[in-house]
């Protein structure tokens, strides 16, 4: 078994804040001494049916607790699902009914087990506490915070003075996040660096149940394809687990370089002496990140298509990206990058006529980026030699301008 400080070496890699490290080398110390596993919290709301690369960051880390011995628990929030995480929102959000929450539910029971151990993944459900909660129960729950630490909450500050309404349920949101807690008597709870406030109303909620408080690891929100924006399957900047090997391969090849590294420390399993030595062999020039990112696809396509997949998924697009038919006259034009935006390098090229011009293909799906379709009207391309293809028959070969 590893150390309390080794443990923690590895569980402080990705993550963004750890509510503290102190407490938590504390807890990881105990659980040596005493023989006895942690629990490890975390809760998903079933608020859509699919599970992205953005909802792995967190899994991922879920896996490492487990590996390293550690109890995980797995919390379905259909209970919270109906009321909705006004996390970030400027306005109160549309509910989800039982049975859209429930249908949702089921997919991700199969989903999260590409990446956790079923048998050693515990799944639970806050509704099989809260449908049973009375009135009474309730209102006492409500009783242990007050309004004045709710409206400290950045998103409903906001709404409160900008005169816009609050529901009085979403009060409730945070309440029921935290009392999931007190339930389970967590050790540890991980989010997203969004879940702040709700983490540590669990916090303050079993110190009021007279728990020991858990520790709080926070991940960060993962960038989607564009590298800008949080993946999001409304802005289609995502890549789906259940997505064919294809396609995942092809999506993970057309980030950029310095996305493809934050990819690696937050959601490979290479060991952080091997990131190091990706990271190094890239800035000296001994490792190319073309290479590098195959074989990060490759690593991706395994854990959510099968072993095996990953090497097919490679060979394949190998083949495409060699052998595909491409003029022999393809025009050059070397290009100042900047901000690498696509639509802005297709116009800058004279590819097409305008930046508008160049996004209607995008959005219409008529655009290649190294003979991988690119669909994001916000795509941003690495500063690297790109063949682009708009339409049928319109080629560019781009150099970035030194």
């Amino acid at each position: 078994m590893l150390s309390a400080q080794e443990q923690l070496a590895l569980i402080r890699r990705g993550s963004a804040e750890i509510i503290s490290e102190e407490h938590l080398l504390k807890k990881l110390e105990q659980s040596i001494q005493k023989k006895k596993p942690l629990k490890i919290k975390a809760g998903f709301d079933p608020t859509a049916p699919d599970i992205h690369l953005g909802h792995t960051v967190l899994l991922n880390k879920l896996k490492q607790f487990q590996d390293l011995g550690h109890d995980v628990i797995f919390l379905i929030g259909d209970f919270t699902g109906m009321i909705g995480d006004p996390t970030g929102k400027s306005e109160t959000r549309k509910h989800l009914t039982k049975e859209e929450v429930a249908e949702n539910a089921k997919t991700y029971q199969t989903q999260i087990f590409k990446i956790l151990d079923p048998k050693k993944t515990t799944i639970v459900f806050n509704s099989t506490w809260m449908s049973t909660m009375t009135a009474a129960d309730l209102i006492q729950l409500a009783a242990k915070h007050t309004v004045a630490r709710m409206l400290e909450r950045e998103d409903f500050k906001k709404r409160y003075q900008k005169e816009l309404p609050i529901s009085i349920h979403e009060f409730l949101y945070p309440l029921i996040q935290g009392y999931d807690s007190v339930v389970l008597k967590a050790d540890v709870e991980l989010g997203g660096t969004d879940q702040k406030f709700n983490l540590l109303v669990g916090r303050e909620l079993q110190k009021e149940y007279g728990q020991e408080p858990q520790s709080i690891v926070m991940m960060p929100l993962l960038e989607g394809l564009d590298g800008v924006n949080k993946m999001s399957k409304s802005l289609g900047n995502y890549i789906g687990i259940n997505e064919a090997a294809g396609d995942i391969f092809g999506k993970v090849m057309s980030i950029s370089d310095v996305l493809m590294l934050r990819y690696y420390e937050l959601l490979s399993t290479v060991s952080l002496e091997a990131l190091d030595e990706i990271k190094h062999g890239i800035e000296s020039g001994k490792l190319h990140p073309m290479e590098i990112k195959k074989s990060l696809a490759e690593e991706f396509v395994d854990r959510f298509c099968g072993v095996g997949e990953g090497k097919k998924a490679r060979a394949e697009f190998e083949k495409v990206f060699s052998k595909k038919d491409l003029p022999d006259d393809i025009p050059v034009a070397s290009i100042p990058w900047e901000d690498g935006k696509l639509a802005k390098l297709m116009a800058a090229s004279g590819l097409v006529s305008s930046n508008s011009e160049a996004r209607r293909l995008i959005q219409q799906g008529a655009v290649e980026v190294n003979q991988q379709i690119i669909t994001n009207i916000h795509a941003e391309l690495a500063a690297q030699e790109t063949i682009i293809k708009a339409g049928k028959k319109r080629f560019i070969k781009l150099i970035p301008q030194k």
